[in-house]
């Protein structure tokens, strides 16, 4: 059996009942470390909090694991229970359906334990979830690579009177050009985008393209540690939230849409000024 395990947003404490349960029945647990990271004890020491409170230990499964060693993962799913631990919820923000698709053809029952995901924790600045249009990414932009596919999507929602999630970049264990270069692997310090540099991003795109799908004076609320007990959650335009400090990753934002006088009085509670 493979248990794929959603961990949710805050800390060690915050898997299910249900999703405990299915850990620690399970001979081996992989978490995937390669889309989030956690305040879950995997930045200062290592895995400790987590394999205290499974009392089993845990196995980082980076990009490389996930993507190139699945096999591995999924041969001891076949003679045992293993567990797949992702940090939020399995089909949130990340998806993993390609393990589960090649679990199944390889006829290895796949159970899934859900829960909270930024997708919709989100919803605590009080934007209502059904009033959002699609997601985007937003990459880092680099010397020679400044993509702005997403600006078409934004553009679209706000056409629509629809708020924006706009995911913000995070590069964990990207491998050095230099390195790819000469066959080595050598990987680049782990980078984690920020709101500010997200819509420093943003307005320069929308500098380049000219066509007001949103501008510096746009409402916008920004997100930090989202789901943690020092969460940060600040609403204002874009000028005003390029300006804020918001600590620590991992960072969201959010274009605001068209609003109805109850998310207005939710975000009030939440403005800069």
């Amino acid at each position: 059996m493979l248990y794929i395990v959603g961990l949710g947003l805050g800390n060690e404490k915050d898997i299910t009942l249900r999703g405990l349960e299915a850990v620690k029945k399970c001979d081996k647990i992989f978490i995937e470390a390669y889309t989030s990271l956690l305040s879950f004890g995997l930045s200062s020491d290592g895995l400790s909090t987590l394999e205290t409170l499974y009392g089993k230990p845990v196995t980082l499964a980076d990009r490389e694991t996930v993507e190139e060693k699945a096999d591995e993962i999924l041969s001891e799913a076949a003679h045992s229970h293993v567990a797949f631990l992702v940090v939020g919820d399995p089909f949130g923000a990340t998806t993993h359906t390609d393990l589960v698709v090649r679990a199944k053809k390889l006829g290895i029952d796949v159970k899934v334990v859900h829960n909270a995901s930024v997708m919709n924790a989100v919803g605590v600045c009080g934007l209502q979830l059904y009033h959002y249009g699609e997601t985007v990414s937003i990459p880092f932009f680099t010397d020679t690579w400044r993509p702005d596919s997403f600006y078409e999507k934004i553009q679209k929602n706000r056409g629509l009177g629809l708020h924006t999630l706009c995911l913000l970049d995070i590069r964990v264990k990207e491998p050095t050009l230099e390195s790819l270069c000469r066959g080595k692997k050598q990987y680049e310090p782990p980078r984690y985008m920020s709101v500010n540099t997200a819509i420093e991003q943003l307005l320069e795109v929308e500098q380049n393209r000219g066509e007001s799908a949103y501008s510096e004076d746009t409402m916008c609320v920004g997100f930090a540690r989202l789901g943690s007990e020092d969460q940060k959650i600040v609403a204002g335009t874009m000028r005003q939230l390029e300006s804020v400090d918001f600590g620590a990753p991992l960072h969201c934002l959010v274009i605001v849409g068209k609003t109805h006088p109850v998310e207005e009085e939710m975000l009030d509670f939440y403005r800069t000024v």
